[in-house]
């Protein structure tokens, strides 16, 4: 056989492999935006609510895995939001903090403000 020919015959064959390999994974699927505190914790606790339903049953079907899997890209992204506001939050109180120590009260007020309202949000 040809040199060429057994090449064109094994890259057919890795590509089909490649292609049969891609189709067998999870689908990827872009869940709802949490664009806010407020979405970010309104997404979590309907998806995970969701969530909680699904695992109740006793055997998971390939449809119950294709929903879990796809509230996770929801829960994902709420969960990131939830950082990123904690990490400002975390800030904040620390001027807070520095606020208070300095006796700076337009410090305390405007920072700690903030902070309580994004604390109300997550507690509400």
């Amino acid at each position: 056989m040809n040199v060429t020919i057994r090449y064109a015959c094994l890259l057919s064959l890795l590509f089909g492999a490649l292609s049969v390999s891609a189709e067998d994974q999870p689908q990827h699927f872009e869940g709802k935006d949490s664009e806010t505190l407020e979405e970010a914790v309104e997404n979590l606790e309907e998806a995970s609510e969701r969530m909680e339903e699904l695992l109740e049953e006793d055997d998971l079907s390939g449809s119950e895995m294709g929903e879990i899997h796809r509230l996770t890209y929801t829960l994902e992204k709420a969960m990131a939001r939830i950082r990123e506001e904690a990490e400002i939050m975390a800030e904040d109180l620390e001027r807070v903090h520095l606020g208070s120590e300095a006796r700076d009260v337009e410090q305390v007020r405007r920072y700690g403000e903030k902070f309580v309202e994004k604390v109300e949000i997550l507690t509400d």
